[in-house]
């Protein structure tokens, strides 16, 4: 099961109910843009105990259409990585 955003705000209002809604969305808005932001520069993403978003470039290539056998010149692009924490990767195979 994912967790998408209309439920992290849900949950995060119901553990921080003296904050309006209106406000945790625009929190969590404002991350989530500094962290596109960061990304979009070349810039690595550290969110302690959680993990860390980085960039790689792949390289322009020249590939085939699995159908037709064809030649496609594939331009470079920007692929996103996530290695997650010790404490994380601790939480999820350990812990009970």
């Amino acid at each position: 099961m994912a967790i998408v955003k209309s439920k992290l705000l849900k949950q995060l209002s119901s553990n921080y109910p003296n904050f309006l809604k209106k406000d945790l969305e625009k929190f969590t808005n404002i991350i989530f843009n500094e962290i596109k932001r960061a990304l979009k520069r070349g810039d690595r993403v550290e969110l302690r105990g959680f993990g860390v978003f980085y960039t790689n470039i792949q390289k322009q290539r020249i590939s085939r259409n699995p159908k037709t056998g064809e030649k496609v010149n594939t331009p470079e692009k920007k692929t996103i990585h996530f290695k997650m924490s010790k404490d994380l990767f601790k939480k999820l195979n350990y812990e009970e």
